[in-house]
């Protein structure tokens, strides 16, 4: 059963093993928000996000039990690292399966921890499907993600630490995928101090928890697609839902920008490294979304930092675009000596650093003639972004901007 017992018996398995991460005051996002701000940087915590306070609970409370057949899960993510690496602590057998599209370096994250990893299925759900049968069948254990009282009572660890720190918030804002993080710190926060809000963030584009809260019965999506791969989960738990309907105040939805931004903010401001999913409280936080009085004192939770490089390169690209710190023109030029040189001259005249250039004549969209550049600038903001475009207007350039 989970409860303030099973997760303080949690926390004391957990001692020396997971990291009391920092839960500090985070002054910029304070001054911008209006309200006192404190992050729980679980960014910070080993294999780098809170997962590991789950998994090992579980696997802890099976050893406990006599139980060293060896386990097994599902996951592309933080929690196959959390039981690679708990499985490796109590020296048992890990395999997990992971769907066939896991990018190589995820895999061979969960490798080096020592774990089996079998790819199986073309999303998570085949993947997990596979994973039921296969523990099954070999007489091992499943670790589920979140639908487990010991993997909750480990996620719930994270509140007695942050109230330990700061008995008095007012609001502790929380990622909400699968639901397990959240119900864990929902238990105990309501028996430790009820006066705390607990308010779930998830993404927009997987938004099967948030519909379940709404309407109080577990409700399914027909896909998910969201940057915060860490919460993306199709169908809503009837277990998880359970203790979210009794604990939470609200849930709200962030899209792929605002999560985006947040993670880009994040980086830029803080000298954070967080993940999509980590980063949805702060999203939430710097768009408005929370509806709490001006001086409320709120811990956010940063459920995780282990972001894949492409898309933290893609979010940074994004985000200098749509903050106007870059612009991407494809301008229509004569194909003549002279006007590529031209073009160049008008750009430095307002100050407009070019940091990728490309030419092309021989485009079948283009007239007999005409070339292409696509320029990629360094701006300074909104209105150079118009100088840029006033003088190319003034000086008869066709152009177009990429967005």
């Amino acid at each position: 059963m989970l409860d303030l017992k099973s997760i303080e018996k949690a926390s004391h398995r957990l001692k020396g093993v997971a990291h009391r991460t920092p839960f500090s005051y985070a002054p910029l996002l304070s001054e911008m928000s209006g309200y006192e701000v404190y992050l729980k940087k679980e960014n910070l915590q080993r294999t780098g996000a809170f997962k590991l306070r789950g998994a090992f609970n579980k696997i802890a409370t099976l050893i406990e039990e006599g139980k060293r057949g060896g386990v097994v899960a599902a996951s592309a993510g933080n929690h196959a690292q959390g039981v690679a690496f708990s499985a490796k602590y109590f020296k048992i057998d890990a395999t997990i399966i992971m769907p066939e599209s896991t990018p190589l370096t995820k895999v061979q994250g969960v490798k080096d921890l020592g774990a089996e990893v079998i790819l199986h299925g073309a999303n998570y759900d085949e993947a997990y499907g596979y994973a039921t049968q296969f523990a099954t069948e070999h007489h091992k254990d499943f670790v589920h993600p979140f639908t487990d009282d010991e993997v909750m009572a480990g996620q719930g660890t994270v509140a007695i630490e942050m109230l330990e720190e700061q008995r008095d918030l007012d609001a502790i804002i929380v990622p909400v995928g699968g639901g397990g993080l959240i119900s864990g710190i929902g238990v105990a926060i309501k028996v430790i101090n009820p006066n705390v809000k607990l308010i779930g963030i998830a993404s927009l584009g997987a938004s099967a928890m948030k519909n379940s809260f709404d309407h109080g019965k577990a409700e399914s999506t027909k896909s998910v697609r969201t940057i915060a791969d860490g919460i993306a989960v199709r169908d809503a738990s009837p277990i998880t839902l359970e203790y979210i309907l009794k604990t939470v105040d609200r849930i709200e939805l962030v899209c792929e920008d605002e999560i985006a931004s947040a993670v880009l903010f994040l980086l830029e401001k803080q000298k954070l490294l967080v993940e999509g999913a980590g980063a949805v409280g702060v999203a939430a936080l710097i768009h408005n979304k929370l509806g709490l009085p001006k001086g409320s004192k709120i811990g956010i939770v940063l459920s995780g930092g282990n972001i894949d490089v492409t898309m933290l390169s893609l979010i940074i690209e994004k985000g200098l675009v749509k903050s106007s710190r870059k612009m991407k023109l494809s301008v229509i030029l004569m194909d003549k000596p002279g006007a590529l040189m031209h073009f160049t001259e008008l750009l430095s005249e307002v100050g407009a650093n070019i940091v990728q250039i490309g030419y092309d004549r021989t485009s079948i969209d283009l007239e007999f003639g005409d070339a292409v550049v696509s320029v990629d600038l360094e701006t300074k903001g909104v209105d150079h972004q118009d100088e840029v475009r006033a003088i190319l207007t003034k000086n008869g350039f066709e152009f177009k901007e990429a967005r």
